[in-house]
């Protein structure tokens, strides 16, 4: 995709997310913490989906709630995997890992707040689309399924059980690192796109076309990761990996 079309929406949405970090209360080392883990790079992948997604909808719906949101899920994710009871990595996208800088106790606290802060963005966004003339009465409906899709996504059927599986996984079958994929990576794929239609003001009743869209992007998505991750991280990743237990060119070709 064009950069120079990103980059409007990766500007407002820095903006917004500075603005909604200076409202998470006194300043204090927890909040700290969610800031340092909340600016510490990051391609915006997933809350460019949000807001894409509704772009192309065409009715100019305001998306940035859930968009910070997505946002706010998967920070909160990878804070909790890099700590040393799960993967135990010291450093995130070259920098110190979160738990690194401020301790453990509070890196966790730090994830549960940002956990908090996605659920609150759900509700705020469904306050801002009841505002809207045409789409008003569609918001009641939009926060429930954005709470349906966040429940579903992050919860024991989608990323919390991916982790567990990529921590203790029965075998290295290919069914297993699809499953793993499916829950640890598609997921928050399917809650981007879901949320982004649903605030969006697509039709709820194509919202399982929509998830299915999202698995593809997200399956893809990891499967470039494991075709292009370097010897480092080789040394460090379990072999629940496409491209180590399934051979690279069965990986291009599944991509």
């Amino acid at each position: 995709m064009n950069k120079d079309l990103l980059t409007p929406f990766l500007l407002h949405f820095e903006k917004e997310l500075r603005s909604a970090i200076s409202l998470m209360g006194e300043k204090t080392a927890l909040r700290d913490a969610c800031e340092y883990s909340l600016t510490n790079g990051g391609k915006r992948l997933r809350p460019l989906i949000v807001m894409l997604v509704a772009d192309a909808l065409g009715h100019n719906l305001d998306v940035m709630p859930v968009s910070l949101g997505v946002e706010y899920f998967h920070t909160a994710s990878l804070i909790a995997d890099d700590l040393p009871c799960m993967d135990n990595d010291d450093e995130r996208r070259s920098r110190a890992a979160l738990h690194k800088v401020f301790h453990e106790s509070v890196a966790l606290l730090a994830s549960y707040s940002l956990i908090s802060a996605g659920y609150e963005s759900i509700y705020r966004n469904s306050q801002v689309m009841k505002k809207h003339p045409l789409f008003g009465s569609q918001s009641d409906a939009a926060a429930a399924l954005g709470l349906a899709a966040v429940s579903e996504c992050a919860g024991i059927l989608g990323a919390t059980n991916g982790q567990f599986l990529d921590l203790f996984p029965p075998d290295h079958s290919l069914e297993t690192i699809l499953k793993i994929i499916h829950q640890k990576t598609v997921t928050l794929f399917q809650l981007s796109f879901s949320l982004g239609w649903l605030f969006g003001g697509g039709n709820p009743s194509k919202l399982s076309e929509v998830k299915a869209c999202a698995a593809h992007m997200g399956l893809a998505f990891q499967i470039s990761d494991y075709l292009l991750y370097d010897a480092q991280d080789k040394e460090q990743q379990s072999e629940i990996n496409i491209a180590t237990v399934c051979g690279y060119d069965y990986a291009f070709h599944l991509f």
